[in-house]
């Protein structure tokens, strides 16, 4: 097997095995470079000849398994990478064990998630797997030392991930961290339409936009995401619409920051949304992701009135991190408390009964008593049904980091002592009784029942009725929990069927294309029935050559032509060796 090559490489082309012959050396032996006869007689030989050596390898047979830490934005990266090494032929397995290959796809937000992915990784070398590391962590900081010497897919080279593993698993060492633009001007990211295999065939993770205007300085998913850059709207709208067809019934619209959508390229979320409300099925939702305050407030009228469409949750997530304007000013959050509450008091009139989540960081650096103590009241003015609460961590390399620190113990009390205030209240205690239309998604993580979501994207858990999955029904609520109502089914209630077309099967890729599976049969039929004529290990490298439809940009034609030039010469030297006889 080849040495694994250390050097950070810039491309997948520039790959050069520590056994593959150096310029001079070519020319050293040119000279003593003698073409073999080949006896037509001689089955044995031919045989010989044509038999694999021992240590090569044929990419594309190997078990991967992947592992996702972070965000939806995150997760959808994952299922994108999925997607595509399963359709060019890995099996993507949930036993790590028995996997040749490890897919590790980070997340840098906080301490504990990066002390997760280290020690996966100690772990996949301890175990004698290889490595391929994606993600926010090896985007933001490819040079730390435990990332020496592994393979690393950016998060905008996504869709270069079959040719990554590949490498990998011949040996090699591969980095591809750079940005995708187009004349000049910074794109979303991968393609949209690449094939994917979705954690949950009911539920589509569409990422609208990569990156954010901010420069908050306790956040370190910037230097991984960069600035803002949105996808056109016809592409989420085509996006949307093969997802329906598919058998999606759920839309969740992700980014680092959802309410940015479109300033770089003239539009803005709501325009998105009323285009995007245009073709969701009766039966289906959608749910919108994050949004900070600031670019929220341009679209006030607009966002009420899309949220209290039927087919959009009202819910949102806008995270507020503290009460005290001194603090967000530290963090460079770029609104103020007022503007938070103008928000959250705007929608709650204007949309009865939305559900606001919010994200607040305890501890932050020269955060006071009475910094903290303004947050607590904002909790309990609110009393917020779903609050992550997030005890500060210093990332390396942002300012926060740099500051004058609030002593650990102090943090951690400040945590217990807002998780104790969020734990004393139950938000859902007064809707014991109503009758509430819920669209169920999922199985609960004690698999024990389904999980549903109300207009207001609450969590009702549902009776395990197989026929209930992925079906809008009318239930009644007779018990509520912290996190959680229960509901039993109407059984005069009407049930809604999302789409006509049967979802997808768990591990099925969605998004191939006619283009694409023509592709891969060729291919495969190649691999599989090599030819008498041409040695394997010249086919194998032709074979892979073949470039997947999203990647025919250029990026393999380097390949492919070293490929074609390889053959020409062996076809020659074999039919001088026929002239010869």
């Amino acid at each position: 097997m080849p040495a694994a090559c250390e050097a950070v490489l810039e491309d997948i082309e520039d790959i050069v095995s520590a056994e593959d012959l150096k310029p001079h050396d070519r020319q050293f032996v040119r000279k003593n470079v003698f073409p073999k006869v080949r006896k037509r007689n001689s089955q044995k030989s031919v045989q010989a000849d044509d038999e694999p050596p021992s240590d090569s390898i044929i990419p594309g047979v190997q078990k991967i398994w992947i592992r996702t830490w972070g965000c939806s934005h995150n997760n959808s990266d994952g299922e994108y990478m999925a997607g595509q090494l399963a359709a060019y032929g890995y099996k993507i397995t949930d036993n790590s064990a028995e996997a040749d290959l490890w897919l590790l796809n980070s997340c840098t937000v906080k301490n504990p998630a990066e002390d997760h992915f280290r020690n996966s990784i100690k772990k996949a070398q301890e175990g004698k797997k290889k490595v391929v590391l994606a993600g926010c962590v090896p985007q933001a900081q490819p040079r730390q030392e435990y990332l020496k010497g592994l393979s690393i897919i950016g998060v905008q080279q996504i869709d270069r991930v079959v040719e990554v593993v590949e490498e990998t698993i011949k040996g090699h060492s591969v980095r591809l961290l750079g940005q995708k633009k187009d004349n000049g001007k910074r794109l979303g990211g991968a393609r949209l339409d690449l094939p994917k295999i979705r954690k949950n065939p009911l539920i589509e993770i569409i990422s609208i936009n990569t990156g954010c205007l901010n420069a908050c300085t306790y956040c370190k998913t910037k230097h991984a995401r960069g600035d803002l850059a949105s996808y056109p709207i016809e592409e989420l709208v085509d996006r949307a619409k093969q997802s329906f067809q598919e058998g999606v019934c759920e839309i969740w619209l992700t980014s680092e920051d959802t309410g940015a959508y479109g300033r770089d390229i003239g539009t803005d979320l709501p325009t998105l949304l009323w285009k995007l409300v245009e073709v969701i099925p009766e039966g289906a939702m959608l749910r919108l992701g994050m949004t900070n305050p600031p670019y929220i407030l341009e679209h006030l009228e607009e966002m009420a009135k899309i949220l209290n469409h039927p087919r959009v949750y009202a819910f949102l997530h806008i995270p507020v991190q503290s009460a005290s304007d001194s603090v967000l000013m530290d963090m460079k959050r770029e609104y103020c408390v007022a503007d938070f509450k103008q928000v959250v008091d705007f929608l709650k009139e204007k949309v009865p009964g939305i559900t606001i989540a919010t994200d607040i960081i305890c501890g932050f650096p020269g955060e006071t008593d009475e910094d903290f103590l303004e947050t607590m009241k904002l909790v309990e003015l609110y009393r917020f049904p779903s609050l992550f609460i997030n005890q500060f961590y210093p990332r390396p390399g942002t300012p926060a980091a740099k500051m004058p620190q609030v002593p650990a113990a102090v943090k951690k009390q400040r945590t217990k002592d807002l998780s104790q205030l969020f734990h004393s209240y139950n938000p859902y205690d007064h809707k014991v009784g109503e009758r509430q239309r819920v669209l169920v998604t999922e199985e609960s993580f004690d698999s024990n029942y389904y999980v549903a979501h109300n207009p207001f994207y609450e969590q009702v858990l549902v009776p395990k009725d197989p026929l209930l999955m992925g079906k809008m029904v009318e239930v009644n609520i007779y018990e509520a929990g912290k996190h959680f109502m229960k509901g039993q089914p109407v059984s005069d209630a009407r049930v809604h069927t999302a789409s006509i077309t049967r979802p997808l099967a768990k591990g099925e890729v969605s998004g191939l294309t006619e283009e694409f599976r023509r592709a891969a049969q060729n291919g495969t039929k190649w691999k599989a029935q090599p030819s008498a004529e041409i040695p394997v290990k010249t086919q194998l490298s032709s074979w892979m050559a073949l470039q997947l439809p999203w990647q025919q940009e250029g990026g393999g034609l380097k390949i492919l032509s070293v490929s074609l030039a390889l053959l020409a010469v062996l076809v020659m030297f074999y039919y001088r060796g026929m002239k010869t006889e």
